[in-house]
């Protein structure tokens, strides 16, 4: 898979979105590839990690996020099915897997029905150490301050908003993927 094509098919401009959405997801690949390499005794599959990081958020020009350069139509927070949508669609199944089970550390059915969360019903949370490792990566973070990499901590405080299960599954994967 060449996900450089991918992201060209959906960002072709060279605009601040493409810069916003490529830069961060470097660095998110960057992170876990450097976890990947500091634990080879985990076995995870380093290429797919690269390719599922780059694409992870292939989705965020169809929603509504003004700061960020996104003026689609959608909640922010659907970016990930929306992104899955299209990796389906182009024929890589398992790459949509990491898009939609991203978002906060992963966001349960229960989750949706008691927070009214704008998404299909459904559990969307990592499972493979590959969908575990993106996403933990990608909390590291932001799209609005390029400039700079959370601590633990901070990315920790940031999943508050998901409720405390996303918080215990972020420190599971921090001692994993951490020690």
């Amino acid at each position: 898979m060449d996900y450089q094509k991918i992201i060209d098919k959906y960002y072709p401009e060279e605009n601040g979105l493409r810069h916003i959405l490529v830069t961060h997801s470097r660095q998110v690949a960057q992170k876990a590839l450097n976890i990947i390499d500091a634990h080879p005794e985990l076995q995870i599959d380093r290429q797919f990690v690269e390719e599922a990081a780059m694409l992870h958020d292939i989705g965020i020009f169809m929603c509504d996020a003004p700061g960020i350069e996104c003026h689609g139509t959608h909640p922010y927070i659907q970016h990930g099915i929306l992104g899955a949508e299209l990796l389906r669609a182009d024929g890589f199944p398992k790459h949509a897997r990491v898009c939609e089970r991203h978002t906060g550390s992963g966001i349960t059915r229960e989750a949706i029905e008691q927070q009214n969360i704008p998404l299909p019903p459904g559990d969307y949370l990592p499972e493979t150490l590959e969908e575990q490792l993106v996403c933990y990566a990608d909390k590291f973070f932001s799209k609005t301050h390029l400039d700079r990499e959370r601590s633990v901590e901070e990315a920790a405080r940031s999943l508050m908003r998901f409720g405390n299960d996303g918080v215990v599954r972020f420190r599971h994967w921090a001692e994993l993927f951490e020690s």
